[in-house]
Order: structure tokens, then C-alpha cells, then sequence
């Protein structure tokens, strides 16, 4: 490639001794006055400094004339990396060889011998006329046809000879032009139709469908003399129809153990009601006894074993009648604990009074019941007994105080001794231990309800 001072002087770097490299202005020396045409030039001349080139750039250093040779010599001996130094290219020299050297430099541009009308660097021009030149001349490694540059590049992705994955994602590289084929009958995941239930699956699932469908028909599994009938009815057929299916005996939970072709059951019990109730009369009492259990189990989960029982007592007014009309009549409290493995206690109140307060007081006691734990325990019951009245709020501010009375067993005493199994064990208590008229004067009585604590204290005993 031919190139003018011009091209090749476009950026030059000269080296400097306070830096390695500086880009060097070269300024034009300044040509001679030329000759005076006629008189008057002369004084034109005298008055005016003749017209010279002023801070010419080196970009138009081919332009100079030189009029005196040494400045030439001495501008083209200059010291200047190649134009291309950034580039990579590590060459330096005077500036008289850089037009030489730009012939040879291999990061320089030359035009494509393709002429594709590009200008490729020496290094890069293998690579161009490769791969990348729109005349090169390539072949298409599916189909092999001879294809230019250009041509190619609109080629690929349209061979039909190209293996290509199924765009229906089964996995299979098929050529382009049979996947139109291959997805209408060889795909894995095209849509297939089941021929019982008419519902669509991919192929490779129908298989798999087909083996539970509702729609297909089977023979009766206890191979009765019933055509086949759909999936999704062999439950109901089994459960209601078939005859030949072996089922046990409608009185199984009772004892019975037969079990045999549904059409031969109701012979079975025909031929054995006399066994079947005699099976049905021993669950029953098994049954009780279980109920039983569960009402014990129940009971022991809602007993107190806290020493405390607040008796919520409600419907006074009724209960108060009831009392009046019938003389003797006693209310008894839920069973407590002094403890886990302690006394068994309850309390029990005459509303009408009972003894000295009858008709006149509310009469409270407690009395010692059979306990579980009896063997155990230290008698006589020597804990302190604490019975509460509590007076009720009419803002609902809580209780604002009460009556209470308090007495400790005396050991003598036959109502603390360890109680027999007889259910009538003797109470101890106050009868006079609050008054009708105190009852009504005071608000203990709240929507037509008491509530009376009963306290067993084991920090105060008598030592016996």
C-alpha cells in the first residue's frame, strides 16, 4: 500500500529524554522573500512582512517546502515510535523509515484481497478471511453447499440438515426439516388422545393413564359371572353387587368370625340368632364396664387436689323454696383432695338451716369421705377447716369481703377418724352460719348465686 507523507505522519511520538514519549509540533522554516514584480512591490514589500505558512501542523508537514536541506535532514532524522505503538507494535526508529516499516508492520491496515471493501490489520487478516469477510467463499457443515460469507451467516439457522433439538422438549436432536414429522408422530411429548375417557395426554404418560383411566373396562376382581365393567365402578360393584366377594358376618364387632360369599350371609343368619344375641349381650356388659372406666377416668381428671373448693351454688331462690318445703333437705359439694395422695373431703349445706339454725340460718359442714390413700394417711384428720361466705360486687369490682369461720378437729372426735366404707359418715360444721336476714341485708346473693370456699389448712394441726 502506497501511502503519502500525509497518511503516515498523521500522529507521530517522538521520544524525549524527560519522558518516554511527547508529540513533537515541527514548525516550518520560513521561505525567502520572493523577487518584486514592479517598483511599487518594493515598497509594499518595506511595509509589510511577507506572507509565510504560520504554525503549520505536521499533519501538513508534505507541504513544506524546504528550503534549506539541513532542516530537512534534521526533521527526518527524528526519533518516532510507529503510529501503531498502542496497538502493540514496540518499533522505533528515525522518522525517514517509518513509511517503510508501515509497509511490513503487522498491525497496520491494508485493504481485503476479497475486496469487501474492509481495511483489516496484517495480525487480524487471517482471522477475516476466515470467519468474518462477506465475499469469503464457506460451506455449510450439515448440508455442504458452497455459500459466500454473507450468504452463510443468513444460512445457518435455516439448514435443514442442521440436528436441532424437538421444540416440544422430549430430548430428541432431530433435523430441521423432519420436525414437522417428528413432532406428528414420533415425539415423546405430543398430545395424544385416550380412546376411553377422550381427555388429552402426552404420549409418553399415556401408558401410565391408561392403567388407571375410569373409562377402561375390567372383569369383576373376584371374578363374579358380571360383564366387564368401567374402573370407576368396581368399588361401588364390590361393595353392593358382587356376589361372589367373600364378606364377614353383619355381627363381626359382637364375636362372630364368619365370613364367606355374599349370596350365603343371610342363611348364616338365619341359621345363627341364637348366637349372635348371646355375642350381642356380652359386648353390652363389656361395654358397660368400659363406660364405667371412662366415667372414673373422667371424674379422677376433674377432681381437686388442691385443698381448696370454691362451691359456686346457683338458682338460690329456687333452691331456697325447695329447702322450705322439704325438711331435712341437704345440698353436697364435689369431692376434694387435701393433696394428690391426701384426705377426701366434701361439704354440704342446709340452705333452711339445719339443727339450731333451722328455718332461721344457712348451716354448712364438711365430712371425711373414703379416700384411695386412707391406709396411708395419719388419723384422726387433724387439718383446719375454713368455711367463706363472699360478699359479690355490684360494679364488678371483685368480692368486697365476706364471712368466715374456722374450727381445728379435736382428735377425740368420731367424725375425724378414718371414715368406713358406709356412705352416711358424720358432718361437723357450723348451723347457725349465717343468718337468713344477714344474707339478704349484704350482697352475697348476685344473679341468684353464692359461692362458699371450704379450706382444709395442714399447717394447722393439732399434734397428736
Amino acid at each position: 500500500m502506497v501511502r503519502s507523507l500525509s497518511h503516515w505522519t498523521k500522529t507521530l511520538s517522538f521520544p524525549n529524554r524527560h519522558s518516554k514519549e511527547c508529540n513533537v509540533n515541527v514548525h516550518p522554516i520560513q521561505a525567502p522573500p520572493t523577487p518584486a514584480r514592479n517598483k511599487t512591490s518594493s515598497s509594499s514589500r518595506s511595509s509589510s512582512p511577507p506572507s509565510s505558512p504560520s504554525n503549520v501542523p505536521i499533519t501538513e508537514i508534505s507541504q513544506i517546502i524546504y528550503p534549506d536541506p539541513d532542516s530537512e535532514k534534521v526533521i527526518m532524522g527524528s526519533l518516532v515510535f510507529c503510529i501503531h505503538h498502542k496497538e502493540g507494535c514496540k518499533w522505533s526508529d528515525e522518522l525517514r523509515k517509518l513509511k517503510a516499516h508501515l509497509n511490513t508492520c503487522k498491525f497496520d491496515a491494508i485493504p481485503c484481497p476479497n475486496q469487501c471493501n474492509s481495511q483489516i490489520p496484517r495480525v487480524m487478516m487471517s482471522d477475516h478471511l476466515a470467519f468474518t469477510c462477506t465475499l469469503r467463499r464457506a460451506v455449510c457443515e450439515f448440508c455442504n453447499v458452497e455459500f459466500s460469507g454473507q450468504g452463510l451467516e443468513e444460512h445457518q439457522g435455516f439448514c435443514n440438515q442442521e440436528p436441532i433439538y424437538c421444540e416440544s422438549k422430549c430430548g430428541t436432536r432431530v433435523l430441521r426439516g423432519r420436525m414437522s414429522i417428528h413432532r406428528a408422530k414420533d415425539c415423546l411429548k405430543r398430545l395424544k388422545r385416550c380412546n376411553h375417557c377422550q381427555r388429552e395426554f402426552s404420549a409418553d404418560t399415556l401408558s401410565l393413564h391408561a392403567s388407571t383411566c375410569h373409562k377402561v373396562l375390567v372383569q369383576c376382581p373376584q371374578k363374579c359371572d358380571v360383564s366387564p365393567l368401567p374402573r370407576g365402578e368396581i368399588d361401588a360393584h364390590l361393595r353392593d353387587e358382587c356376589k361372589a366377594l367373600l364378606v364377614p358376618c353383619t355381627f363381626r364387632d359382637a364375636g362372630c368370625r364368619y365370613k364367606g360369599p355374599r349370596n350365603m350371609l343371610e342363611s348364616h343368619l338365619e341359621s345363627n340368632t341364637a348366637s349372635h344375641l348371646s355375642l350381642m349381650c356380652q359386648m353390652s356388659v363389656k361395654q358397660n364396664q368400659q363406660i364405667l372406666s371412662l366415667k372414673n377416668a373422667v371424674a379422677k381428671l376433674s377432681t381437686n387436689y388442691t385443698g381448696t373448693l370454691l362451691w359456686k351454688i346457683t338458682d338460690w331462690s329456687s333452691k331456697l323454696a325447695e329447702a322450705k318445703s322439704k325438711e331435712g333437705l341437704e345440698l353436697v359439694s364435689p369431692p376434694f383432695y387435701t393433696s394428690q395422695y391426701g384426705y377426701k373431703l366434701q361439704a354440704s349445706v342446709f340452705l333452711n338451716g339445719n339443727g339450731p339454725g333451722e328455718k332461721s340460718h344457712l348451716s354448712v359442714y364438711i365430712k371425711v369421705l373414703p379416700g384411695e390413700y386412707d391406709a396411708l394417711l395419719k388419723w384422726p384428720f387433724s387439718h383446719s377447716i375454713t368455711f367463706t361466705l363472699f360478699e359479690q360486687s355490684s360494679n364488678g369490682g371483685g368480692a368486697q369481703g365476706g364471712i368466715a369461720e374456722s374450727f381445728v378437729p379435736d382428735p377425740s372426735w368420731d367424725n375425724f377418724q378414718r371414715p368406713s366404707t358406709e356412705p352416711d359418715s358424720l358432718g361437723f360444721g357450723f348451723p347457725r352460719f349465717v343468718s337468713h336476714e344477714m344474707l339478704t341485708r349484704r350482697p352475697f346473693i348476685k344473679d341468684d348465686t353464692i359461692f362458699l370456699r371450704i379450706k382444709a389448712d395442714a399447717s394447722k394441726v393439732v399434734a397428736v
